[in-house]
């Protein structure tokens, strides 16, 4: 009777780990959806994505990093609750074109009751961005700390080729990860700016001086930010 109750915990417990009748649980679907960033700026540059699996401060960083290289947009609320999730081209994609006019454009165009309500979108866009910069760069600086050494290690262990190969690969995708949102955030701030800019023009408010504000404020952040060169060069 025991091994037999033992024998219907251990199904229990497996069925639970599964999530319901045998399907993946939903966090652990999702635990790597961001993967695809590193392996996305990679590629973007003729690289070979390493097969390591992430670090946690790694899956952080990506995880991190979408929301920051994601178009900045106006978008109805319940595209926020049921997502319009998709993986995007890197920069250094040929082609690849960044729209500085289309948030303004979108925030300017959508209906609003008011006037002063697109200056409180974008106040509130700005202020989204602000709070994502120091999470996103804290753990940058941990990500950066453990490649160096990682990139000290490899001097001391024999390795593979293989394994050296994507150790090198893994280091250079994380600082592309790093470099991908620093140019992204200089695209934010000339969108933000040129939104604000057109609703001076068709609709003046007191709500403008906040908004330049807090637009200069992340101007001034992402530049005090260091480069990702200088990141990547303590490893």
């Amino acid at each position: 009777m025991m091994a037999l109750g033992l024998l219907s915990l251990a199904i229990g417990l497996g069925g639970c780990a599964g999530g319901d009748f045998g399907r993946t649980r939903l966090s652990a679907r999702n635990d790597d959806m961001h993967r695809w960033m590193g392996e996305e700026v990679t590629a973007s540059v003729g690289g070979t994505p390493s097969q390591f699996q992430l670090t946690d401060d790694e899956r952080l960083l990506r995880d991190y990093a979408y929301p920051l290289v994601e178009p900045p947009h106006s978008r109805p609320a319940w595209k926020g609750v049921f997502g319009d999730y998709d993986p995007l081209p890197a920069p250094w994609r040929r082609g690849v074109h960044v729209d500085r006019t289309a948030y303004g454009r979108l925030l300017i165009d959508e209906p609003h009751r008011s006037h002063s309500s697109r200056y409180a979108q974008l106040i509130e866009d700005v202020r989204d961005d602000l709070t994502r910069i120091e999470p996103f760069f804290q753990v940058a600086v941990r990500v950066s700390d453990m490649d160096a050494k990682r990139s000290q290690s490899r001097a001391m262990i024999r390795l593979s080729a293989r394994e050296d190969a994507d150790a090198t690969s893994r280091m250079a995708e994380n600082a592309l990860v790093v470099k991908w949102v620093q140019r992204s955030l200089a695209d934010r701030v000339a969108s933000y700016r040129w939104a604000l800019e057109r609703l001076v023009i068709q609709a003046p408010d007191p709500m403008v001086a906040e908004a330049d504000r807090l637009i200069t404020m992340l101007a001034q952040q992402t530049q005090a930010r260091p480069a990702a060169e200088a990141i990547v060069s303590k490893g």
